[in-house]
């Protein structure tokens, strides 16, 4: 136990004065660092703190932390075990429970990340239909993947992540459906696959084409921005009913308590 707090000590003091560069050895080993990263963590990243949000930099502490757990967990079971337990199956089974935790250490934010996306895809739910009503407006000025690519500025910051994928794609030589569906795939709120084939339909045929489906794609973005203002209207009916009630409640604890108050002090006079 004593050679791994010296241990513990030398290499802090290493790093501390830079003679072990952390950010160098993170740097040379990037690309096996990037294989336990998860495809959708800079979306995920960007979702919850905004673009202005550095993923790499997030990335680099979770593994940071991940490692620095490991080794206080393995130097802790070693400690806990005779000398002798060391050279046999007990070392290896501190080793899969420092392993195991180190893990878990890693994966928290990530979980954390995916929580608070699920828990906003109600919040996507009604902003999607006032955003496509704002794309329909350019649309009419401009080509599907142009009027895109000028919406993103206006666009509610949860959708700039895919909007930008999304366009690259386009603007890649991909014309066919997929970038739209990889939009709707990262944002399964109601009607997103259909609105997002609607899309890619405007932006392929003949103008006059282009007009009927711009009108099918208006009545549409109407339809929903109805369901969404049902929706808020009916929060709001909820809300304003819970308030009531709880009023209600309190109102009617206090009126007990009062004539409570008053019974026990008619008794005692």
């Amino acid at each position: 136990m004593e050679i791994i707090i010296v241990g513990a000590i030398i290499l802090f003091v290493l790093v501390y004065n830079n003679t072990i560069n952390k950010d160098k050895f993170f740097a040379d080993n990037q690309k096996y660092l990037e294989l336990v990263r998860e495809e959708d963590y800079t979306f995920l990243v960007y979702a919850k703190y905004g673009e202005d949000a550095d993923a790499d930099q997030l990335y680099m502490k979770r593994i940071t932390y991940a490692i620095i757990v490991f080794f206080i967990v393995l130097a802790f079971t070693i400690s806990s075990s005779n000398s002798a337990d060391i050279i046999n199956s007990q070392f290896f089974l501190n080793l899969v429970l420092a392993i195991f935790i180190a893990v878990v250490i890693f994966k928290m934010p990530y979980t954390q990340l995916k929580s608070y996306y699920k828990a906003h895809l109600h919040e996507i739910d009604i902003m999607l239909p006032y955003y496509l009503k704002s794309l329909e407006i350019l649309i009419q000025h401009y080509t599907v993947p142009v009027a895109i690519g000028k919406s993103i500025d206006d666009a509610p910051d949860i959708f700039k992540p895919g909007l930008r994928k999304m366009i690259d794609r386009i603007n890649a030589g991909d014309a066919s459906v997929d970038p739209y569906m990889e939009f709707a795939n990262t944002y399964p709120v109601r009607d997103s696959m259909r609105m997002m084939r609607l899309l890619y339909r405007l932006g392929i045929g003949s103008q006059e084409r282009k007009q009927e489906r711009l009108m099918m794609f208006a009545r549409t973005v109407s339809s929903l921005q109805n369901k969404a203002r049902e929706t808020k209207y009916k929060e709001r009916l909820n809300h304003m009913e819970s308030q009531t009630m709880i009023m209600l409640v309190v109102t009617g604890i206090g009126v007990m308590l009062v004539i409570l108050i008053s019974m026990m002090m008619m008794f005692s006079m």
